[in-house]
């Protein structure tokens, strides 16, 4: 069997010159094929940073709430309190005026 010797030179030039069509070309189908796949991932991952905002949002609001309950008790405690204090004040009013005109008759 006779082995014939290889030519660099030539099978580098075919190598160059087939690349020079190939790259733009597989660079193009890469492009199309690959964009869906990068598109969907990122919305899926946008998703996912989305729903952990709106999970925050609902937990802060859900602290705003229960302070906004306990503001509006302690509210509800001082009306109280204030009513309380003024009917003091108006029965002990009424003792003091009432034991002064019980000392006059």
């Amino acid at each position: 069997m006779n082995v014939l010797p290889i030519d660099f030179v030539a099978l580098v030039s075919v190598i160059m010159g087939i690349s020079v069509v190939l790259i733009p070309i597989a660079g193009l189908t890469a492009r199309y094929a690959l964009k869906p796949i990068v598109d969907a991932l990122g919305r899926y991952l946008q998703g996912q940073g989305t729903e952990d905002s709106i999970k925050i949002v609902e937990r802060r609001l859900g602290l705003l709430e229960q302070q906004l309950d306990e503001v509006q008790g302690s509210m509800n405690r001082l009306v109280e309190v204030s009513e309380f204090d003024a009917r003091l004040r108006r029965g002990a009013a009424t003792d003091v005026l009432g034991s002064g005109t019980a000392a006059e008759e």
